[in-house]
């Protein structure tokens, strides 16, 4: 499945009345639901045997930290930290480094969560805000969108 296909299908589930969605094509699974009025979420698996490229040229499958589980909504009680810009969003700051976080890290205000690169650029999200990380809502290589969700954080 590739993006824009994926685009298409949110912009058509959004319109509809349908509350959930769940399509397997080629190894790979996405399911959606509507958790309120315009809250969509969606959650994508890729194939078990499918490459993410990391970083460029390398190529090596995700880690497994780096694909979220049923991923909780955030509520009144967490912070969503969004996708300031369109990019590739990657958990480490190379191929073979640790991620810069994981669900259940602590995390203080200003410190890196992740990179966005963008236009060969590579742009270290930072932290807002201080707590424990809830959950990672993008995988390591996926495409992200502007003000897309990328964590969520319990605040301290």
């Amino acid at each position: 499945m590739d993006l824009q296909y994926l685009k298409e299908l949110l912009a058509i589930f959004d319109a509809s009345s349908a509350t959930e969605l769940m399509i397997e094509e080629e190894g790979a699974s996405v399911s959606i639901s509507k958790r309120g009025p315009d809250q969509v979420v969606a959650q994508v698996a890729p194939a078990a045997h499918a490459h993410i490229p990391a970083h460029g040229t390398n190529t090596q499958p995700a880690p497994a930290h780096a694909m979220p589980a049923a991923a909780p909504v955030a509520d009144e009680n967490t912070h969503t930290i969004l996708s300031p810009i369109v990019g590739t969003f990657y958990s480490s700051p190379s191929p073979d480094a640790p991620a810069f976080v994981q669900v259940g890290t602590r995390i203080s205000v200003g410190q890196t969560l992740c990179i966005v690169e963008a236009m060969k650029l590579m742009n270290e999200i930072e932290s807002d805000v201080s707590g424990t990380i809830v959950s990672i809502l993008a995988n390591n290589a996926q495409a992200v969108e502007y003000n897309q969700p990328l964590f969520i954080v319990k605040p301290n």
